[in-house]
């Protein structure tokens, strides 16, 4: 890349950092300075991933190992964002192992993409970033609503209910509450936005045919690898005997 090049991404990055910050700072939301944190931690990142995988993704040793740290991270950062614990981190690694690996097992057995290291790299990250935030909306969804909704829980557990019994429908719902950002992506895909692994396969020359196949195996993976994962962990979680504490911020 130019240095040319260099500094207008820069300056376009960090004039849209600005405008986030400034924006929410002004509104006065909570931990304004964020986007900034984020955008920054990303880029190297990103900037350091590229250097690994640039030679990782002819090697399929390389891409396991690139794929375990992906996943191990995944795992951390959703756990700790559920409060955290050996067991709930377990519980978290369960549940999104499952759901990776059914979707990724599908999609290859099936040959619906060929089993390249390219492809196990590109669509693996895809899925297990994914997955990730499905775990984290579903047992966020669930804490709070059962923190809301304690008084109608209870009043199920004093008429004989089981933890399981008593929390069903809340369960349920925050399955679908976290299944909703990415059913309306993938239901307004080519109408509302052009998803990043299909504008991204354009772009590195792949014709657009072949890019809106891997982009509607992308979508399909994610849903699956979802729907597994969201629904096992609130199945394996430990039975809500208590009010929680709220999950954290």
């Amino acid at each position: 890349m130019a240095s040319a090049e260099v500094w207008h991404l820069v300056l376009g990055v960090s004039a849209l950092v600005g405008i986030a910050v400034a924006v929410l700072g002004t509104a006065r939301v909570p931990v304004c300075w964020a986007p900034a944190t984020a955008v920054a931690r990303g880029a190297l990142q990103l900037a350091l991933v590229a250097l690994v995988l640039h030679q990782a993704i002819t090697d399929a040793r390389l891409v396991a190992a690139a794929l375990t740290v992906m996943f191990v991270v995944a795992t951390l950062t959703a756990s700790r964002r559920l409060g955290g614990g050996v067991r709930r981190t377990v519980t978290v690694a369960g549940a999104t192992g499952v759901g990776v690996v059914v979707a990724l097992g599908v999609v290859f057995a099936t040959g619906a993409l060929a089993a390249t290291a390219r492809y196990v790299l590109a669509l693996g990250g895809i899925v297990i970033g994914n997955a990730m935030t499905f775990a984290t909306l579903t047992g966020r969804r669930f804490t709070g609503a059962v923190v809301d909704r304690w008084d109608e829980i209870e009043g199920w557990l004093a008429l004989g209910a089981t933890p399981a019994q008593a929390t069903r429908q809340i369960a349920r719902e925050s399955v679908r509450s976290a299944l909703i950002p990415n059913l309306d992506q993938t239901r307004t895909t080519g109408l509302v936005t052009l998803p990043g692994a299909f504008v991204g396969a354009i772009f590195g020359g792949v014709s657009p045919l072949e890019a809106g196949r891997f982009q509607i195996v992308v979508l399909a993976a994610v849903l699956a690898a979802g729907s597994v994962t969201g629904v096992l962990l609130l199945r394996w979680s430990p039975p809500t005997t208590q009010r929680p504490s709220p999950p954290p911020g």
